[in-house]
């Protein structure tokens, strides 16, 4: 095994390829907005405004509790540069989730609420055997956010909000086989577990709304650094010679979880439909390497360095909803995504590429207090081939060549209760 190859596993580290945003970005926080294409920013729809735009939340009409989870579902196919057969995901399923707690005064221009949700998270697990195995072969990730969140009306027009993000709690596992067979002719594996440590962020929103058909809102969520400490580093199935190379136990990584702005617009032409249009920037150009630290020498070195050069990206979203009956309202939207990853520099933990996604979904109220909605997405990424060549002239050696494709379905479920 070399370093380089070990840096790839580690470049894993709190990262995934969650299918909903590009990067390892996740935007699956509110089953309404999951519905419209994720749009959200310049409208206030219910307590999910504290991710979107805390300033809206001041502006939603109820206080109320909301829970939500999707299962994202991928499929994922390889092809090696060098030919041979095309290697499939197995499948896996992954769970992000979101719990909002909105509260205030029924009449007042005051609101505070507590978000939980899932940024970052991702399982993935590669066939048996493929060209990557010596990369990457299991990422199994976790992490959660709590976000405690103050909105104020300044005016029937203008409100403001902020929210303190918290990375409560983040944990990685991941796996893959070592270019050394032993005495049977099978490969060493190594394996990497570890938690975050706890972190702090902020989100800041205002809302506009000139008048009772339009609004605009505008949001920043800043970029916090992930960093795991003392994470375990374990081998298994080197031979004696090999396993004289490989003494570390533990691993140190930090990786920039980046800024976004946003700006989103609301239209509501008449009392039954809303429709939405955002425009998400990610500051991906902070993604520049990924630094490691180990307890002992791996291959003779303690500390690396591995490429990533992200770029920063924009994501376009649009999305309405039709309110059907007193008790049912339907929803879609589309979203188009730019890979934040460079031609040149796709990694198997993260194998991006521009994504469209296109969304569905419905709400049913029972009464007037207790409410469900539906939600959900499929997403393509576009093909997205490397070449060897593409590798060496870009000194991204510790990746494999070749050519992906990813699709994803998402559904989704959330239940209301609003007082």
């Amino acid at each position: 095994m070399t370093l380089k190859s070990l840096l790839l596993v580690g470049g894993a580290l709190l990262t995934g390829t969650a299918a909903s945003a590009g990067g390892y970005q996740v935007t699956l926080a509110g089953q309404k907005n999951n519905g419209m294409g994720g749009v959200g920013v310049g409208l206030s729809l219910d307590q999910a405004a504290m991710f979107y735009n805390p300033g809206a939340l001041a502006m939603v009409k109820d206080r109320g509790v909301q829970v939500g989870v999707n299962a994202t579902i991928a499929r994922q196919a390889f092809r090696a540069e060098a030919g041979g057969a095309q290697r499939e995901l197995q499948n896996t399923t992954s769970t992000p989730f979101n719990l909002y707690a909105g509260f205030g005064p029924a009449e007042g221009k005051f609101r505070a609420g507590v978000a939980v949700y899932t940024p970052f998270g991702s399982q993935l697990k590669y066939a048996d055997g493929w060209e990557g195995r010596f990369a990457l072969t299991d990422i199994d990730l976790k992490s959660i956010y709590v976000q405690p969140t103050v909105s104020y009306a300044i005016t029937d027009q203008v409100s403001v909000g902020a929210g303190l993000m918290i990375l409560a709690y983040g944990a990685v596992n991941l796996q893959r086989d070592i270019p050394a067979q032993n005495s049977s002719g099978g490969y060493g594996h190594i394996e990497l577990d570890g938690k975050s440590k706890t972190k702090f962020g902020y989100n800041v929103g205002v809302m506009y709304k000139p008048s009772e058909k339009l609004s605009v809102g505008l949001n920043y969520r800043s970029k916090i650094n992930a960093t795991v400490e003392n994470g375990d580093v374990t081998f298994s199935g080197l031979s004696n010679t090999a396993a004289a190379s490989f003494q570390a136990t533990k691993f140190g990584a930090t990786l920039p979880l980046p800024a976004t702005a946003s700006v989103g617009i609301g239209v509501m032409p008449n009392e039954k439909l809303t429709l939405g249009f955002d425009v998400n920037w990610t500051e991906w150009s902070a993604y520049e390497t990924l630094n490691f630290t180990f307890d002992a020498p791996v291959n003779g070195a303690t500390s690396s360095s591995s490429k990533r050069y992200y770029e920063d990206a924009l994501t376009f979203r649009i999305g309405g909803q039709y309110q059907l009956t007193s008790g049912l309202t339907v929803r879609a939207g589309a979203a188009y995504d730019n890979s934040p990853v460079r031609d040149g520099f796709v990694t198997p933990e993260t194998p991006d590429a521009d994504r469209r996604t296109a969304t569905i979904g419905a709400s049913y109220k029972f009464g007037e207090h207790f409410g469900v909605d539906l939600s959900a997405q499929y997403v393509n990424l576009k093909k997205r081939t490397e070449t060897q060549n593409d590798l060496i002239n870009n000194g991204t050696t510790d990746r494999v060549a070749g050519t992906y494709k990813t699709v994803a379905v998402v559904p989704g479920i959330g239940l209301n209760y609003t007082f």
